[in-house]
């Protein structure tokens, strides 16, 4: 690290990072509507190799509770069957000739909570990493302080420090709108 405009720069990338993967993680969460994203990343044993379901087959939705999945190839259609099956999200997967009809029963109330509990646990974790890239930052401006090749003022480290910690404060409200918006759509029915 090399100067406190770096520091912000990478400091503010990983807290995007984080970000950037609950967005993902959040969008294979269970509501009470039916989306591709709840399958898409299932792991698929074809060709001798795990695969995403995304690169194997078409992922639709023909209603709000149904999904549909076209293989590519019509002969892994048990093995996505089984992905399916093992991959716990409480669907029994009817194989219909080439494709795979999913009709999503309604949630329980219990399940909605489950799922909730989940969702928050994706935010504590989420708020870690982001935090970890704080201290790292914070580390990196002591670092800075006591640089003999060149001096930077105490006041440009305490912005600095200053500026970190601001960075938390927005990607950590961040996680709380996204969490509470994942869990009331989970919550609605």
């Amino acid at each position: 690290m090399s100067d406190p405009d770096t520091i912000l720069l990478e400091t503010e990338a990983a807290m995007e990072k984080a970000i950037d993967y609950l967005k993902s993680e959040l969008r294979g969460v269970r509501t009470g509507r039916a989306s591709p994203a709840m399958v898409e990343t299932l792991k698929v044993e074809a060709y001798g190799s795990t695969t995403d379901l995304k690169a194997v087959a078409a992922i639709s939705v023909p209603e709000p509770t149904q999904l549909l999945i076209k293989p590519f190839d019509p002969s892994i259609v048990h093995a996505i069957k089984s992905a399916i099956e093992k991959s716990g999200l409480g669907v029994n997967p009817i194989v219909e000739a080439k494709h795979i009809r999913m009709q999503l029963p309604a949630m329980s109330q219990d399940r909605r909570q489950k799922e909730a509990l989940r969702i928050k646990k994706m935010g504590e974790e989420t708020k870690v990493v982001i935090r970890n890239a704080r201290r790292d930052g914070n580390k990196h401006a002591d670092a800075l302080k006591n640089n003999p090749a060149k001096h930077f003022p105490e006041d440009e480290l305490e912005t600095l420090k200053n500026e970190v910690q601001e960075l938390l404060k927005k990607y950590e409200g961040e996680v709380d709108k996204r969490v509470d918006e994942k869990t009331k759509e989970v919550m609605t029915i």
